[in-house]
């Protein structure tokens, strides 16, 4: 059964075509979008998180119509006239970037966790002074899995991005 969904994705009202029983992840890449990843297809990976009204969700277990008027952010929507997101340098910078498949889930994980952290201290975050620490990060990022990098450069650019938030760069 075919549904049409409004919602915004990446900042833009759209309207999608989709199935009922399809997923997220589907229904992202049925539109252009491939920068997210099937991995498991369980929502054990976190290769295909993106967010949903600001929280990370494995869009491969999460059905499409659970879209409906709400605001979708994917990897695609971070750089803005081709200049990365701060969480995106940061992961270019820390080289925490291996064969990418699981770097737009990972990125799309930090940028909720950091831009959580900047609303939760009124606009600015630090690693270290504000309690944040690298056994915090892992355990915020333990959901996305990644079989190149050994999760050290993972944690470094977490680390970059907080800094790049709280315009420490």
């Amino acid at each position: 059964m075919k549904q049409i969904i409004q919602c915004q994705l990446n900042g833009k009202p759209v309207e999608l075509v989709i199935d009922v029983r399809q997923s997220l992840l589907e229904a992202l890449r049925d539109h252009g979008l491939t920068g997210c990843k099937e991995g498991c297809g369980v929502g054990e990976c976190g290769a295909c998180t993106v967010l949903i009204d600001e929280v990370p969700v494995d869009s491969c277990i999460t059905l499409a119509v659970r879209a409906e008027g709400r605001e979708i952010r994917t990897i695609e929507g971070e750089s803005v006239n081709g200049e990365l997101s701060p969480v995106q340098q940061a992961y270019v910078d820390a080289g925490a970037v291996q064969c990418g498949f699981c770097t737009p889930g990972l990125v799309m994980k930090t940028t909720s966790y950091v831009e959580g952290l900047a609303q939760s201290a009124g606009g600015c975050c630090q690693s270290g002074s504000n309690g944040i620490n690298r056994d915090d990060i892992r355990r915020e990022h333990a959901g996305n899995l990644c079989r190149c990098t050994g999760y050290q450069t993972v944690v470094d650019a977490v680390e970059k991005s907080i800094q790049y938030y709280s315009g420490q760069k």
